[in-house]
């Protein structure tokens, strides 16, 4: 199966992203929203994190199979070279590395970048979400304990663990002030508007 990676158009992927979405929210523990957001709210999304740092789709016979994205840690202005990154799979599609696929474009971007650190957090149990992040060399940081409550369908809810797994990416270069260098704009690490730029 052939598999093309690109970066993500809010007008024309947010249907295709919110549907597979849907289903995460829906029927497993992988998203801790209770109701699924609609396509207009995931184009929102997409275009907030598309200001600052990646987000890919994966294409596949004709549909949008898988997407990942890594979004700004946290805000404060210390955690600046830090990225949360997340991946999803339509159903059907696991099991074919399109999670690894993804992942083995997204970070790249991110390092050149010049971001520092990337992080996962992982409700569990889910194997199959451990083993990709494991496996894109992450490793296991913490568990925030019983922090998340989830209820699926008419099944009883329950408190979740998180697992976070995390990496070093690189050593941003120092400035003249021994400060590390801001990260790059998404534009200057996918060559954007120079010739022979790259856009994935």
């Amino acid at each position: 199966m052939d598999v093309d990676i690109r970066q993500a158009d809010p007008d024309r992927d947010a249907a295709g992203v919110a549907e597979i979405y849907r289903t995460a929210v829906e029927t497993t523990l992988a998203s801790f929203e209770a109701v699924a957001p609609d396509a207009a709210e995931i184009g929102e999304r997409m275009r907030r994190v598309l200001a600052r740092t990646p987000w890919l789709v994966a294409i596949a016979e004709g549909r949008l199979v898988g997407y990942a994205y890594a979004a700004i840690h946290r805000e404060r202005a210390g955690y600046r070279w830090s990225v949360d990154v997340s991946a999803y799979v339509r159903d059907g599609y696991r099991g074919r590395r399109i999670g690894r696929s993804l992942y083995d474009r997204l970070l790249p971007i991110v390092r050149r970048q010049g971001f520092a650190n990337a992080y996962a957090g992982i409700a569990l149990p889910n194997p199959p979400s451990v083993a990709l992040h494991e496996a894109i060399g992450m490793r296991l940081i913490g568990v925030y304990e019983r922090v998340g409550w989830k209820r699926l369908g008419d099944a009883p809810g329950a408190w979740l663990d998180v697992a976070w797994y995390g990496m070093r990416l690189g050593e941003p270069p120092l400035t003249g002030a021994g400060e590390p260098a801001e990260p790059r704009s998404l534009a200057e690490a996918i060559g954007v508007g120079r010739p022979g730029g790259a856009t994935s």
